[in-house]
């Protein structure tokens, strides 16, 4: 299944979908991962093959490991959505937020889709993405603040 290709679903400017009905969305359609673009668009990406979801684990597990040493921050992997300051709504394959951000926020913001931007994330590069594609998301996520010890970071893995 990794030769699938994303596919992009424009909506008419008239049709705004709300954070709540965006989770709610991607609860219902849930064999889909479903990213909401900042232009309002879906883009809806298939089930990742047994090759890439075993490295994708890899990496989660990797910055789990770290973060258990350092104690200082919340580890996510691929199944989460971010709200961006943008509106924009990102999953990226694994990232992890600073404790004390983490902590400003709500339960309830906490079970659904967090409207924070993480200070770090991988993203890797699968068979059905296009690296401009990738690149294009991770400086989505640098404009709206990922940031780790007060530079940048960002990682594809192809």
């Amino acid at each position: 299944m990794d030769n699938i290709t994303n596919i992009t679903l424009y909506l008419p400017p008239s049709i705004q979908i709300t954070d709540d009905q965006f989770f709610e969305l991607c609860q219902i359609n849930e064999l889909i991962k479903i990213e909401l673009n900042v232009d309002g668009s879906l883009i809806l990406k298939p089930l990742l093959g047994g090759i890439t979801s075993n490295i994708n684990a890899g990496l989660t597990a990797q910055l789990a490991n770290w973060n258990d040493d350092k104690l200082q921050g919340v580890v996510f992997g691929s199944d989460v959505g971010f709200i961006l300051p943008n509106n924009a709504i990102l999953s990226p394959n694994a990232a992890w937020i600073k404790l004390e951000r983490w902590d400003t926020l709500t339960d309830e913001e906490k079970q659904k889709f967090p409207p924070i931007c993480p200070d770090f994330v991988i993203e890797l590069l699968s068979p059905s993405d296009s690296l401009k594609t990738t690149q294009e998301k991770m400086m989505e996520y640098i404009d709206n603040g990922v940031y780790c010890y007060e530079i940048r970071i960002t990682t594809i893995i192809n």
